[in-house]
């Protein structure tokens, strides 16, 4: 009984057509599982979601036509190493949801079922649970600051005045070049010590700035836009 799992559907090497049935629905339910709950945590959109759900079957159908045959694999491979995939870069649970719906397939187009459903239920269980934990999640109350600043202007110090008045820490992360280099735009994370002073914050820099652009908003996370 408990060797069950591991034992496939495909006895004899030879494909029927009943062992193709179900091996079809079950990749597709399984994809539709990792969709399901890909959709519930990371709040993906439709397209990635139906990407999710049928690559499974497509992949199933890729190993069951394969089936041991090197000279179909190799053919196989070189017709997918033709095809240019374009698309934004994805984030990493955006890698893993894919991965996870790429192996349930693997693992049903050779036959084990039962694996491939155990797979699938832990892989997407864990996914959801550290995700919604909030484990490696961003900071509670930090904030980012954008400032444009003239090039004139040294930045490594120019704030440390006000982000010392109105903030419990500050962090420059990231400084880039604008407007054809003549200005310098300096992210950082700040966590205020009151929310209600931002404005006099703001107000401080672009005293300081030469009333150049000033943006103040949450840190942006992976989910803010699809990346499949």
């Amino acid at each position: 009984m408990l060797d069950k799992p591991f034992t496939s559907i495909i006895e004899s090497g030879e494909i029927t057509v009943a062992d193709f049935l179900i091996c079809s629905a079950a990749a597709i339910l399984l994809g539709l599982l990792v969709a399901v709950v890909s959709a519930f945590v990371g709040r993906k959109s439709k397209s990635v979601s139906i990407t999710l759900t049928v690559i499974p079957f497509i992949v199933a159908v890729i190993i069951m036509i394969v089936n041991g045959n090197i000279g179909v694999g190799i053919g196989v491979a070189g017709a997918f190493s033709l095809i240019r995939y374009r698309s934004n870069p994805g984030t990493a649970s955006d890698i893993l949801v894919l991965f996870i719906s790429m192996t349930a397939g693997i693992v049903v187009g050779v036959g084990y079922i039962w694996l491939a459903v155990i797979f699938t239920v832990i892989s997407s269980a864990v996914y959801a649970v550290i995700s919604l934990s909030g484990i490696g999640g961003e900071r509670k109350g930090v904030r980012e600051l954008k400032i444009t600043i003239p090039e004139g202007l040294n930045y490594p110090h120019i704030f440390d005045d006000i982000f010392e008045k109105y903030t419990k820490g500050s962090e420059l992360v990231r400084v880039r070049t604008t407007n054809l280099g003549s200005m310098y735009q300096l992210t950082y994370h700040i966590s205020m010590k009151d929310p209600m002073l931002e404005k006099e914050m703001i107000d401080d820099i672009r005293c300081r700035n030469g009333n150049l652009d000033i943006v103040c908003g949450l840190v942006p996370t992976e989910s803010d836009a699809e990346r499949l």
